[in-house]
This record gives C-alpha cells, sequence and structure tokens, in this order.
C-alpha cells in the first residue's frame, strides 16, 4: 500500500485499517476505535490496544512504526520506548495507544477519549 498517492480522506482510513490489521496479525488484545472525526483536529482515529507484556508493546510498536514508514505515512513518530508501559504513536490522522494491561487500565484513555468526542457517559466503540 502506498499512501502518498491516495486522497486526504481515503489516507486516513488507509491508515486505520493498516493499523487494525497490524494489531490483529500481532495478536493485540481488547483493540478499541475511537472515532474522533469532527471533534477534535489532533487526529480522525484513535485505536488503544494491549500486549500481553512490556516486550510485546515494543515488538508491536516497532512492527508497526516500520509498516507505516515503509507504506510511506510521513514523520511517523513515537513516545514511551524502551520503557514498552504505553507506548503511543502518532501517524497524523491515526494515533495509537499500546499498553500493558494493568498501565491501560490506570489510565483508563477509552472513557476519557469517548467522553470527550461523544458526551458525559458515551462508550467506545
Amino acid at each position: 500500500m502506498d499512501l502518498s498517492s491516495l486522497e486526504p480522506n481515503e489516507k486516513s482510513q488507509a491508515l486505520l485499517e493498516l493499523v487494525r490489521d497490524e494489531l490483529d496479525e500481532n495478536k493485540a488484545e481488547d483493540v478499541v476505535t475511537i472515532d474522533l472525526g469532527g471533534k477534535t483536529e489532533i487526529a480522525d482515529a484513535m485505536v488503544v490496544a494491549s500486549g500481553r507484556s512490556q516486550r510485546h508493546v515494543g515488538a508491536m510498536a516497532d512492527k508497526i512504526i516500520r509498516r507505516l514508514k515503509d507504506a510511506g505515512a510521513k514523520s511517523v513518530r513515537s513516545e514511551g520506548q524502551p520503557a514498552c508501559d504505553w507506548v503511543l504513536i502518532d501517524a497524523g490522522d491515526v494515533i495509537l495507544h499500546l499498553f500493558r494491561p494493568e498501565v491501560r487500565s490506570f489510565y483508563n484513555l477509552e472513557r476519557i477519549w469517548s467522553e470527550a468526542a461523544h458526551g458525559p457517559g458515551a462508550r467506545a466503540n
């Protein structure tokens, strides 16, 4: 897939599909996608997923970053490596949070962003 040849709205969807495919292939757990389109300018979608251990989170992050760059995603940035308790990958239109389960439970980003995007009491997809 070559992201550079796509229109902006197609690129956003292709990025999201690429991220979700990689998470599935790398056996990520509890994958949640939050649609941010029209609700914030920082991204169109946020994906939150868990790995079984620090090593699993780190390996998933490395593979996803490599795959995004190979597909032509510009300026992919990450935070949280090498600790790998929580790794954030910013691919522009899609932001990915990879957590160890305990850390994910503590921060509970799905609840925070779901309420911000859909109003109090809303649930993530």
